[in-house]
């Protein structure tokens, strides 16, 4: 356990013993404008939102605490969200992109570090932050109330839910938000499933191991988390599920297996008596033997008293319900194939498949449909995250993951602390006509500012072709809206509360190429930013649009692709820093782009440039125009300025603004003009 953890304990429970005794279970109805069900850390995420805003809602849990997922799982008590503390920068929006387990807030510290300093934290620590954090934002958690059934109704006033809980009490609502994440095990039926243990009953001493042959169900980081723990002491440790290993390196997906847990494929590939196997779960059978039997070769074998075998369908000479739990010889596949893969006994066979959305307390008036993807497990969203077909209902966090399934981050809290905030912002514009937050910038400006968000932004970079950031482009200004789900695009006017005028819209993207690559092979990047559209690893993408592309656009777009084909479409070639600075292979294509797109010279000037552009052109640049008269650029020398003065151009010092050279534009980019520099402030 971490060092700093024993400190926070009693810290912890004095604040969660004062918020449960708020709690006094009598029969009746309370109402509020929002109810957010589940304390997890999408739970309270959507809370501190709507605190800071001021709104009226409650948090239900069910547990006497935050995060109560997280008392038992993952079993083997270590979390595989990194905490990177030692990034060496401070600031703050770009540590966020190592910090994976940390939620938003107005407090700089209020980060997981506080609790543990280690890179994959104990399990214990997570509701410890929790707890930390419901208490000094002073969020209104309600524990104990165990929410057994939800139903709408509609009324005059329309359409709202109510929530029973186990003391016939009512909580009614016009928004519910669902944050229960998944936490009822994900179970196959097949014959024999009675013989199986669950991951989530399972023994996590692995002395219980010791000299067993043990097969597991599932490829998942549950699964070879259990191998893991017990690879030292099980004689034999095989996995079987439908799909081979899916490795997160080469997927990008962090739900797949992670490096941290897959010892396993070590011992399987160097032949050390583990190994994976690949089988429909729904065509296996467990069974114990009804009589010895013989193989085919006549053969008699010693068997321990109660082992389990594997058969398949096919083999079975009868019928047999779900739950039959005896064969004889003649059923096993080694009676017809001597070297079956999985011939041998088992002294115990663990289901390790996950977990899944609990429909049950949902009456069907208020029930989101399943998914098409994730088997069915998790419910149907929009791309806004409201429940389909549920109005007023949303669905936060993991449970909510039906969106990116298996392509982003949604599933895991680096993820989705940004979409619940998206999901908030959604309901500011819905309910209280408060548009999605923008920041209004000189067109000049805009360059700069989608370096600064390509360097630092943590929202579309964990949440890569999943959130962007929409630039509407106003001809001399732009307003730039910052994280907006992409796949809501052709709703954005209604979400968001902008308007896109005739000038168009630029979006922002963090995605991967579509290639499929040896990811450590020696081909693996693109380094030439001619060839940036090449590029493999994560790297920024630029789409310009004339107009709003339309639903049927977006249902048509290109397989594999985050938004349609645009009018223009810019990749900034991958970096291996990530980061994206520099002079000739990022900022000088981005900057002809976006020439392209506003139809407009938007290279940076010195004053001197300024000056002698406005006594011999009619029309100087637009970054003259904009920043010259305001003494926003940057003197190349002493002299030409005070040949400004002299000559009356100068505004009075009441109106000058302050002149800075920004460092993202360092002066090498003389080779495509003239004399320039930004002469933009920007906080770094």
């Amino acid at each position: 356990m971490d060092s700093n953890l024993p400190c926070f304990i009693l810290f912890i429970l004095v604040g969660c013993v004062k918020c449960s005794s708020e709690y006094h279970p009598h029969n009746g109805t309370r109402h509020y404008d929002y109810c957010v069900l589940g304390a997890g850390p999408a739970g309270l995420q959507m809370g501190y939102f709507l605190s800071k805003a001021k709104r009226d809602y409650i948090i239900l849990e069910r547990n006497s605490g935050p995060g109560s997922f997280f008392n038992k799982y993952p079993r083997h008590r270590k979390l595989i969200s990194i905490n990177k503390i030692h990034t060496g920068r401070q600031n703050r929006e770009f540590n966020l992109r190592h910090d994976w387990n940390s939620l938003l807030s107005d407090k700089p510290d209020l980060l997981l570090k506080r609790v543990s300093s280690e890179f994959y934290p104990p399990a214990d620590a997570f509701p410890l932050y929790l707890s930390t954090f419901v208490k000094e934002l002073g969020l209104k958690v309600r524990y104990g109330v165990d929410i057994g059934r939800i139903r709408a109704v509609q009324s005059a006033t329309g359409r709202r839910y109510i929530l029973t809980d186990q003391h016939v009490s009512d909580y009614t609502c016009s928004v519910l938000l669902v944050a229960t994440g998944l936490w009822v095990p994900h179970k196959v039926e097949f014959v024999g499933s009675d013989l199986v243990e669950g991951y989530e009953s399972i023994s996590t001493n692995p002395e219980d191991y010791k000299d067993q042959s043990v097969l597991i169900l599932g490829k998942g980081n549950s699964a070879f988390e259990t191998a893991q723990s017990i690879l030292g002491r099980a004689s034999h440790v095989h996995m079987i599920s439908s799909s081979p290993v899916r490795l997160a390196w080469q997927t990008h997906y962090v739900g797949d297996l992670r490096a941290v847990n897959n010892e396993l494929i070590d011992t399987y590939q160097l032949k050390s008596l583990d190994g994976l196997l690949e089988a429909h779960l729904d065509k296996i059978v467990i069974a114990q033997r009804k009589e010895q039997g013989r193989t085919r070769l006549g053969e008699k074998k010693k068997e321990k008293k109660g082992q389990l075998y594997v058969t398949l369908k096919k083999f079975l000479q009868h019928q047999k319900p779900k739950n039959s739990s005896d064969v004889t010889g003649e059923e096993l596949p080694g009676y017809y194939i001597d070297n079956f893969s999985l011939r041998k006994p088992y002294d115990r066979v663990i289901r390790c498949l996950g977990f899944r959305f609990n429909f049950s307390v949902f009456d069907s008036s208020a029930c989101p449909p399943k998914s098409d993807n994730a088997k069915g497990r998790l419910p149907k969203v929009t791309a806004w995250y409201e429940g389909k077909n549920t109005p007023g209902l949303f669905v936060l966090g993991t449970a909510a993951h039906s969106r990116d399934y298996r392509s982003s981050a949604g599933g895991f809290v680096h993820g989705f602390r940004y979409t619940v905030r998206a999901v908030h912002r959604v309901l500011e514009q819905r309910y209280h006509s408060n548009p999605w937050p923008s920041t209004k910038l000189l067109t000049t400006q805009l360059q700069s500012w989608i370096l600064k968000r390509v360097g630092e932004a943590s929202g579309p970079y964990q949440m890569f072709e999943v959130l962007g950031d929409v630039i509407l482009l106003r001809g001399s200004h732009c307003e730039y809206v910052e994280e907006f789900t992409l796949q809501a695009l052709p709703q954005f006017s209604n979400l968001s509360g902008h308007e896109v005028s005739d000038h168009g819209l630029i979006v922002l993207v963090m995605q991967y190429g579509k290639k499929k690559i040896d990811y450590l092979g020696p081909e693996r990047t693109e380094g030439d930013w001619t060839k940036a559209w090449k590029s493999n690893f994560l790297h920024p993408v630029l789409y310009y649009y004339d107009t709003l592309p339309t639903e049927e656009e977006m249902k048509l777009r290109p397989s594999g692709w985050a938004l349609p084909r645009p009018k223009a479409i810019h990749h900034m070639v991958e970096d291996f820093l990530a980061e994206w600075d520099s002079p000739i292979s990022h900022i000088q294509p981005l900057r002809r782009f976006l020439e392209h797109c506003v139809q407009t010279d938007l290279r940076a000037f010195y004053a001197e440039s300024c000056f002698r552009s406005a006594l011999t052109h009619r029309k100087p640049p637009l970054f003259c125009q904009q920043g010259y008269l305001k003494r926003r650029g940057v003197a190349h020398s002493k002299q030409p300025w005070q040949h400004i003065h002299d000559a009356g151009v100068m505004p009075t010092e009441q109106d000058a603004g302050t002149s800075v050279a920004d460092p993202a534009f360092p002066n090498c980019l003389a080779q495509a003009g003239a004399s320039k520099s930004s002469g933009l402030k920007l906080d770094s």
